[in-house]
Formats: C-alpha cells, structure tokens, sequence
C-alpha cells in the first residue's frame, strides 16, 4: 500500500471514531462532582434555584451537583472563576441579566461573557417586587414619586451591587419617573434586603419570589410589580406602570453557562437535562406559587436571546447615565 493509500485509510479510520467519541464523552459525563458556582449571595434567587437544578441533576444523572457561592463586584468575582475553570463541564456559571448587563455597565471586567462563556440553558424569569420600609410616609407609587420628586437625593434605594437587576430596574425607575434617589449597593441581595427590612435604607426592587413573604409579613410594604400584568402571586399590587410608571417594565431572569471550549456533546447533554428538570410538574408547580416562569430554550435560542438582551441592556444604560459605583 503507497503512503498516500495509508494515509488516506487513516484518516478515513479517525472520521469514524469522532462521532463515537463524542457520543461516549456525553454518555460518560458526569464521571465526577459538578459544581454550579453561584456569583451571588446565598438565599437569593440564583442560589435557590441553582439548589433546585442540582438535587435533581443529582439524583437523574447518578453524580452529584453541588451549589457553591461566590458573591462580590456585582458578579464579577464568581464569574472570573468560572472563566478560568478548565472547559470540561465540570464547573458551571449560574448567571442572570445582571451578566448581560454589565457588558455594557462594566467594559474593564477580566472576561467577555459571549467570548470566554458558551450558552447552556436558560432556568426561569420572574418579576420584581418594589418595596419601602414601612417607616417611609407613602401609601403607593405616586406618593412615593411626589417624595422623592420633594427631596431629590434625599431617599435610597439598594441593590446588591453593581448591573444586577435589582440596581437597573431602580436606575430605569428613576429615569423613567425622573426622580433623584441615591443607589446603595451591596455585596449581596440578603444584604440589600436587610437594609430595607432594617430601614437603613427606604426602598428596594427585589425578586418577588424572594419578597413577597416579606411583604405580605408587613416587614415591608409593597408598592408595585415590574411585569407588564400583575402577578398572579399579589394580584392585589398594582405594575409600576399601571401606578404611575407607564410602560416601566424589569424582570430578573437565570440561566446557565459553561467556559468556551467545553465539549459541546455535554452542553447539548447538560441542555437537554436541565429542560427536563424545568418541565417536571412537581418544579413547575412550586415555582408558579413563587412567581418564577420556566425558560424551556435550545442552545442556540439561548445564545440568540442572550445577545439580544446584551444589545437591551446596552439601552438601558444609555439612557439611565447608570454607572459603577
């Protein structure tokens, strides 16, 4: 046989096996402990819904997924682990808008999330509740405006720091109402949350899934939700825009995201199980009676909305003059 033929016969035999090794790679994984880093503070939504994806990756996949959190520089911290992770599938990012944000809001950050991250899957979006202590001399959204609009730069508001949703949906609403209320960011939502229960700050957009006990409490006092309708979780409360915001709207929405490089055999594998794990009736159930929605996306629906949302976020920022603190 001349050394072309032989060549040629290896090469024919190395196109063969790919698609089987690829195959095999899928199937084998997880081989050990996956680990979801969370950039946030524990208790928040990212948090609690990263435990949810991981006791049931856990349990269908044989391996265990464990949640750690790494808050701080509003996501930047945790991410940049993630970033520097070997891209083998074994160490996730757990992400939110406040990721697509601070694209624009944050240009010197040590990553480029569409660059140094590949798209997994998405997890669920909800609305956000805002709120005052209850010791702030306002009994809704217009009278909260008239305050404010009174005292420029007197009233607060917090957030867990920098291009999270919680800061951007309060820089939309000052735009949008054309108030003057001072940004106190935190290292994380618990901490923000605190604040505003603790009335060292007045008020405060947080995830409804995570205030909404609060609220109904009396620890707080709820103003109005960020959805276009009302939530079916406090159908009582009216939407910022129907309250004196018209055509305000904000959410908070998770997903999931791998290092670039990660085989994509695991990402369509992790893809494929996170969807069905967002699709179970017992998940579905339990996050409508928090207000969290599932996001059921491909690979590549999900790398499409996160590039639209990017060029959303980029707006916002414009328009609000929102900066890093």
């Amino acid at each position: 046989m001349s050394i072309c033929a032989r060549l040629c016969a290896l090469a024919l035999a190395f196109a063969a096996v790919l698609p089987f090794g690829g195959g095999a790679m899928a199937e084998d994984y997880p081989s050990r402990p996956v680990k979801f880093i969370v950039p946030f503070g524990a208790g928040g939504p990212a948090d609690v819904y990263a435990r949810v994806l991981a006791q049931y990756l856990s349990e269908t996949l044989k391996q265990s997924f464990v949640v750690e959190d790494r808050p701080g520089a509003g996501s930047v911290v945790g991410t940049d682990v993630v970033a520097k992770s070997a891209p083998d599938g074994y160490t996730l990012l757990v992400m939110s808008n406040t990721h697509t944000t601070n694209e624009s809001l944050i240009p010197n950050k040590p990553y480029e999330l569409m660059r140094d991250f590949v798209p997994v899957a998405p997890i669920n979006y909800s609305d956000l509740l805002m709120v005052i202590h209850p010791s702030v001399p306002a009994k809704d959204l217009k009278e909260f405006i008239a305050l404010a609009k009174k005292d420029p730069g007197k009233l607060n508001y917090a957030s867990s720091g920098p291009g999270t949703p919680y800061h951007m949906a309060g820089e939309l609403f000052k735009a949008m109402s054309k108030t003057d209320i001072v940004h106190v960011p935190h290292k994380a939502s618990g901490d923000a949350r605190n604040s505003v229960i603790g009335g060292h700050v007045q008020m405060m957009f947080d995830a409804i899934t995570t205030m909404a006990p609060l609220a109904q409490a009396g620890q707080v006092k709820a103003l109005a939700t960020t959805g276009l309708t009302r939530s079916p979780l406090m159908p009582d409360v009216p939407t910022v825009s129907e309250a004196g915001v018209p055509g305000y709207e904000a959410t908070i929405w998770l997903g999931v995201m791998a290092p670039k490089g990660t085989p994509p055999e695991v990402i369509s594998r992790l893809n494929a199980e996170i969807n069905k794990v967002i699709e179970l009736p017992a998940v579905k159930e339990t996050w409508a009676k928090q207000g969290a929605i599932p996001m059921h996306m491909s690979v590549p629906e999900f790398d499409a909305y996160l590039r639209k949302d990017i060029d959303k976020w980029s707006e916002v920022v414009k328009i609000s003059g929102a900066t890093v603190q």
